[in-house]
């Protein structure tokens, strides 16, 4: 088959439409916290308008609302509480340095070693 037919051929994957993230009975508001934290990241960040599926329209009105709602302190600006948690019972692991110091000293002794056998 040479290469024009070849362009007009569709593929045979099956697409199933997806259900668009607002309905219309949605009503996009700063109250809305069910709506609204569906298009939050978990870090608190709005999500863009490609992850979200949203029309521009659409994707204005969320963005406006969310900001109502961290002004009016309904959501946080930042979510980024259990990042910098520390507990003070971790134990720090060595670093690289300290383990490429560690293994040397264990090759060079093994070295060493065999060079007082011969």
């Amino acid at each position: 088959m040479d290469k024009t037919k070849r362009l007009f051929l569709k593929s045979k994957r099956s697409f199933r439409r997806r259900l668009p993230p607002i309905q219309s009975g949605d009503r996009i508001d700063y109250r809305n916290m069910t709506l609204i934290s569906r298009f939050l990241s978990e870090q608190g960040k709005i999500l863009s308008r490609r992850v979200n599926r949203l029309t521009l329209k659409e994707q204005r009105l969320i963005t406006i609302a969310i900001k109502q709602a961290r002004i009016l302190s309904s959501l946080p600006f930042l979510n980024n509480e259990k990042q910098f948690e520390r507990s003070g019972s971790t134990t720090r692991t060595p670093g690289l340095r300290t383990r490429k110091k560690q293994a040397y000293s264990s090759i060079k002794s093994e070295f060493q070693s065999e060079l007082k056998q011969r």
